[in-house]
């Protein structure tokens, strides 16, 4: 007997239901690739206006999804709620690509070669791009814009926790792309709830060029491991903020307690705090205090749990663990060679920071540490496309290849050669 979804798609439909998507979008890319600027930038315009109008219905929608999911804990009920500041924001990334400039078609390093010809790069499209998510409604509108500006078409699959959301989001967006006079199959959701539909996605290969997972590490693991296309990802947010001997008692202050508690459940929110003996004397009485006052639990090392009795142990685990919620492990650490060798040891080449006003420690720090964001005296929390200029982000990359850090719209793009001659010929 075949299983059915929610949608009333059985199993035996499935493979041929994400086939049909696949071909719909291969459609859709092909004029997409050489859609206009102007095209392009109406068709987020209209996005942007019919997301605003349509605030309430979203609302109304991401409402049923969080009473369907209170058994989830806090930090990923506090990704998959909406509030009318969230949605305004989600309008805002939106007329914030359009305003971008289009990366499709600039041709770069165009030189001429001794033999005659002119050689150079342009950037094109990647075609179909696949984005496999969990919680964040708010994914569907910034990778639908993200790709509709890099003349990408996607096929979205959120997680069944906000399905009511995805699919208002989806088909407010979709309506303006076609009012636009570009084609429906350029944003696609899959409307099922059936986990099977992941796999059945992942085995596109000749209709999807690229899959990129947005979620826990099972789902990326799940991706990584199954899917028979590239993929983009990162696997865990392991984020550290590091306090020298020379650190501002007050930058140290704020930016330690913003990168964690500004919000728990991101992957660039700080994880593991390191600081000197001599950071640790002069900054953490007032930071554990101020920890406590806002119920983060604090998991330390022997050296720090003697500053308070409220610190628990860490245990070795702790070290490599993304809390995603109000759960933090702080360690001392004797100098900056130790804390980079920790950073290198747990860390998940995310984002990770130094609070220092030793201009050979920042040097040092941005030079040693492998990881896709490295930041000086600002909280982890930044690393995010919005905050780095790129409209929105598609997701973050701690591969080195072929984007590394927040994916904008150059990441949504790959270079092809272009040779321009005048009759010349090979001698």
């Amino acid at each position: 007997m075949n299983k059915r979804d929610v949608t009333g798609r059985n199993d035996d439909s499935l493979a041929a239901y994400l086939l049909g998507l696949g071909q719909q979008g291969k459609s859709a890319a092909s004029v997409l690739s050489i859609a206009s600027t102007d095209n392009k930038n109406n068709a987020l315009r209209l996005m942007a206006e019919a997301l605003g109008d349509a605030e309430s219905i979203i609302l109304e929608a991401n409402e049923c999804d969080i009473e369907t999911a209170s058994e989830l804990d806090d930090a990923l009920i506090d990704r998959l709620k909406l509030s009318p500041q969230r949605v305004s924001d989600m309008v805002s990334g939106v007329l914030s690509v359009a305003a971008l400039p289009d990366p499709v078609g600039f041709v770069t390093d165009l030189v001429s070669r001794p033999s005659g010809i002119d050689v150079g790069r342009m950037r094109v499209p990647l075609g179909v791009v696949g984005v496999v998510y969990e919680s964040r409604p708010n994914v569907t509108a910034d990778v639908a814009a993200l790709c509709i500006k890099s003349g990408n078409a996607v096929i979205l699959k959120g997680g069944s926790e906000a399905f009511a959301s995805n699919k208002v989001i989806a088909e407010v967006t979709s309506s303006a792309i076609v009012a636009a006079g570009l084609p429906k199959g350029a944003v696609q959701l899959v409307e099922s709830k059936d986990r099977n539909a992941v796999n059945a996605m992942l085995n596109l290969s000749e209709h999807i060029d690229v899959v990129i997972p947005r979620g826990g590490k099972g789902l990326v693991e799940l991706v990584s491991t199954e899917a028979k296309m590239p993929v983009i990802k990162h696997l865990d947010g392991i984020c550290h903020v590091f306090l020298d001997d020379s650190a501002d008692e007050k930058k140290a202050h704020d930016i330690a307690l913003n990168a964690k508690t500004q919000r728990f459940g991101t992957c660039n929110t700080m994880e593991t705090l390191l600081a000197t003996p001599v950071a640790a004397k002069n900054i953490f009485p007032r930071l554990i205090e101020s920890y406590s006052n806002l119920a983060v639990e604090l998991r330390g090392c022997d050296r720090t749990r003697k500053f308070s009795p409220k610190i628990l142990e860490a245990s070795s685990a702790d070290w490599g663990t993304e809390y995603l919620g109000p759960i933090l492990s702080i360690k001392i650490v004797d100098d900056l060679d130790t804390a980079i060798s920790h950073i290198a040891e747990y860390g998940s080449r995310h984002t990770d920071a130094i609070v220092t006003e030793d201009r050979k420690n920042a040097r040092d720090f941005i030079r040693k540490v492998d990881s896709s964001s490295v930041v000086v005296n600002a909280s982890t929390r930044f690393a995010d496309g919005f905050e780095y200029g790129l409209g929105a982000e598609i997701g973050i990359s701690t591969d080195k290849f072929h984007a590394r850090g927040p994916v904008g719209l150059e990441g949504l793009t790959s270079q092809k050669w272009v040779v321009i001659g005048d009759g010349d010929v090979r001698r």
